[in-house]
């Protein structure tokens, strides 16, 4: 089934403004919140589609890319579609808690503050750069990368935070001109995650966790630009006793091609043909991102002229199909010549054949250019 625009699943338009993105899911999330709602699956589903649609709107790198490529944007087993598509209850929990403030509902929810019931830390996220040429960046590609996260080391133990008795929280009540205020924040001594270390080994850090190296499969989609981030759920650091993974960022990098030029969805190629190949006419071998390919130039090519190989470009992020590969024809002219060439060239100065006589079908380089961006 196909994913719900995330404006549409928030009630907004596409120029919603940060304050009424966060307006709009708060909201949805009180609508849709399960303790509102219990055993009631079609409003816990609509609770997760709004936390995953804030979570990409609130974010403004996130926003830019969803405004630019849609859900297609996220998809390539990052998370689901977009960002926010594998999240289960806590991670909704711990990522957007923040959005109700300490104590928001009273302590009528669980799992966002006011002590309905513990808070699970997220561990922090990983950022790493992958480097992709443009024959991974046309197919999708799988990468293997070796990533150094944090882990909980072997053998240690944790037990009940004395100070919040496991809550993450603590509630403070200060006599205020309007009358007595409740807050609540999270725990200084734990953290928030409701535990403390009983036992670690000698090679934990303070939290019992400890660095150690994985490969990572990670799947990305074709089309992909370079700086575009796209997101491995679970695979950034571990938190402490029962908490969540953060999340691996990847950012795109794109490796220059030594003959083609990206521009968005098209590639230029420039062809150099030789003089006698321009009048004669010739046929070419030349490289694509899907492999080499023979085309023909026409006898009597114009230098300047441009070769369209429909869908031999960049595919589409969005699934759209693909870009075009635009083959720019250059007509080398000889920079030294011998006697009887020379001799030759002389002799065609004043030859009716030689002298220039565009016609209408030869375009000016500003419709060129034109036709290149149409």
């Amino acid at each position: 089934m196909a994913k719900r625009d995330y404006y549409e699943i928030l009630g907004l338009s596409k120029g919603a403004s940060a304050a009424e993105i966060k307006k709009a899911y708060r909201k949805k999330a009180i609508q849709f919140h399960p303790d509102k709602n219990p055993d009631d699956k079609e409003a816990e589903a609509k609770f997760k589609e709004a936390a995953e649609a804030y979570e990409v709107l609130s974010d403004a790198d996130k926003k830019a890319r969803y405004d630019q490529f849609g859900h297609q944007a996220f998809e390539g087993g990052f998370g689901g579609g977009g960002g926010g598509g594998g999240m289960n209850m806590d991670d909704i929990f711990s990522q957007f808690g923040d959005i109700f403030g300490g104590g928001g509902f009273g302590g009528g929810f669980s799992g966002f503050g006011g002590g309905g019931g513990q808070r699970r830390v997220k561990g922090s996220n990983l950022r790493i750069r992958v480097k992709l040429n443009l024959e991974e960046i046309a197919n999708g590609v799988e990468k293997k990368v070796k990533v150094k996260r944090k882990i909980q080391a072997p053998g240690v133990s944790y037990k009940t935070c004395s100070t919040c008795n496991g809550t993450g929280q603590v509630t403070r009540i200060a006599n205020t001109i309007l009358g007595r205020m409740q807050t609540a924040s999270p725990c200084n001594v734990c953290g928030g995650s409701g535990q403390t270390i009983d036992k670690k080994p000698a090679d934990a850090d303070a939290q019992g966790l400890k660095v150690a190296e994985e490969t990572v499969s990670i799947k990305i989609p074709a089309g992909v630009v370079d700086g575009m981030q796209l997101k491995v759920s679970g695979k950034g650091n571990e938190a402490p006793g029962n908490g969540i993974s953060g999340d691996l960022i990847v950012v795109i990098e794109e490796e220059q091609h030594e003959k083609l030029q990206r521009e968005g969805d098209n590639l230029h190629y420039d062809l150099y043909v030789s003089f006698p190949e321009a009048v004669l006419g010739t046929s070419k071998e030349i490289e694509t991102v899907t492999g080499k390919v023979r085309i023909k130039v026409e006898a009597g090519v114009q230098s300047g002229k441009i070769l369209r190989l429909r869908g031999k470009g960049i595919p589409s992020i969005n699934g759209y199909g693909a870009g075009d590969l635009l083959v720019h024809v250059n007509v080398w002219t000889p920079k030294t010549l011998n006697k009887q060439q020379k001799e030759f060239f002389e002799g065609m100065l004043a030859d009716e054949h030689f002298e220039p006589k565009p016609e209408s079908s030869d375009k000016s380089f500003f419709e060129k250019v034109k036709d290149m961006f149409s």
